[in-house]
């Protein structure tokens, strides 16, 4: 295994890829302690607790909102505005077109998401500036221009950072962004354990307790993540002269979680903006309204559930389209055995991946809700570990693994995949 791994640092190109992507994680951190100017991050740190909007996004920025730095909103808005501009192709028929022209089209894309990343990006700075106001030293029109546009320039040097790492490093280098992001906390989660078994609060059980599941819900992420569902696929052989044709025989993998987390972060950012409008605004009602919201509480815990299943089948729905995929299989000359090309394979396709979505939609949900039996179980509060964490860290290590090994795999060298 070793002696495989050190195959990478053999190859000059690859070794430049991955030292060239570590040299930009050294630089996203770095700049994570880059304050912005005027303002009071110890009245900051105070909105972080548990359950809110803030904490989901400080994840994902690696700590960098609750230090209020440079890269405070991370690639968040870029996710945005990627999500976005996937949904609009179902009403748009411009950016469907697109999505369908290879090269040409792939580019028009990625100019209008960096448009539209810019745009939103200021949007929710302007927003963040003027809600956290009372942080400000100085608060003042020209105060919040001045921190709206350093954290829009941060966001936009993120993107800049994660082309780069696409094109010149290893990996997807968004993806590598918040995975750099998530595990640069996990420092902080050890040390509040370390300090529990200190303090007595809990006993070496509980903390082999709390490995144990974590082990076994890593497992079961990759398990899930990596299952598909395969579609026999048979292709008829055309005789052309002498020569013979096709007639081979492949299969369509339709994955179990095809929505992957974005539903998780969809029903969480719903089920969070009550309780994080509750600590800015004092009214009664709405309050109220937070407390009823409140992470962990009955009715949020079945909302949470029920929003999981919608936004599966909704994203899945979107993402894939299941007449697209018969029509390529039809004019390819395939078709399915025992089915007819046409309305036939369609429906069994939707069919099939109706089934396969409602196994995807349960496993989310129970990824999504382990880390409060986590906490019912061990005894270990304030360490977070969260489903929607770990299917990215999970999803991006596993997809990084993947294109390095086949570009070890390509220079004749032994994988250290299995």
């Amino acid at each position: 295994m070793l002696a495989a791994l050190a195959n990478i640092f053999r190859i000059t190109e690859l070794r430049q890829k991955v030292l060239f992507t570590l040299a930009m994680f050294i630089v996203f951190r770095a700049g994570t302690h880059i304050p912005v100017p005027g303002v009071n991050a110890s009245v900051i740190e105070q909105l972080f607790r548990s359950g809110n909007l803030f904490g989901l996004l400080d994840m994902f920025s690696g700590g960098a909102l609750s230090k209020f730095s440079i890269f405070a909103m991370s690639i968040t808005p870029y996710i945005n505005a990627s999500i976005i501009l996937q949904l609009l192709k179902v009403v748009v028929p411009t950016l469907e077109q697109w999505s369908k022209e290879g090269e040409e089209g792939f580019k028009k894309t990625t100019k209008l998401t960096r448009m539209l990343t810019v745009a939103l990006a200021f949007v929710q700075a302007c927003g963040m500036a003027y809600g956290l106001r009372m942080a400000i030293n100085n608060p003042g029109i020209f105060s919040i221009l001045l921190i709206a546009i350093t954290l829009t320039a941060g966001t936009v040097f993120l993107m800049w950072i994660g082309e780069q790492i696409t094109a010149r490093g290893v990996g997807n280098g968004i993806s590598l962004i918040i995975f750099a992001g998530i595990v640069s906390r996990l420092p902080d989660g050890l040390k509040v354990i370390f300090q529990y078994l200190q303090a007595g609060t809990v006993s070496l059980l509980n903390v082999i307790l709390f490995a144990a599941i974590a082990l076994a819900m890593v497992v079961f992420v990759i398990i899930i993540s990596e299952g598909i569902r395969k579609i026999p696929v048979q292709y008829a052989k055309r005789v052309v002269g002498k020569k013979a044709y096709g007639g081979h025989t492949s299969y369509i993998p339709l994955k179990v979680n095809q929505a992957g987390v974005i539903p998780i972060i969809f029903a969480s950012s719903v089920l969070m903006f009550p309780v994080t409008i509750a600590q800015f605004v004092d009214v009664p009602w709405v309050k109220a309204m937070g407390k009823l919201f409140q992470w962990g509480s009955p009715l949020q815990t079945t909302l949470y559930v029920l929003m999981i299943l919608f936004f599966t089948y909704f994203y899945t729905a979107v993402s894939l389209n299941i007449g697209d995929l018969s029509d390529n299989i039809k004019k390819n000359g395939g078709f399915i055995p025992g089915l007819r090309p046409g309305n036939p394979t369609t429906e069994y396709l939707d069919k099939v991946m109706s089934r396969i979505t409602l196994a995807g939609a349960i496993f989310l949900s129970l990824i999504a809700l382990m880390p409060h039996v986590i906490g019912w179980v061990t005894r270990i509060e304030g360490v977070y570990f969260g489903g929607t964490a770990l299917l990215i860290v999970v999803g991006v290590a596993l997809q990084t693994m993947k294109q390095i090994e086949s570009m070890v795999l390509m220079r004749h060298y032994h994988g250290f995949m299995k």
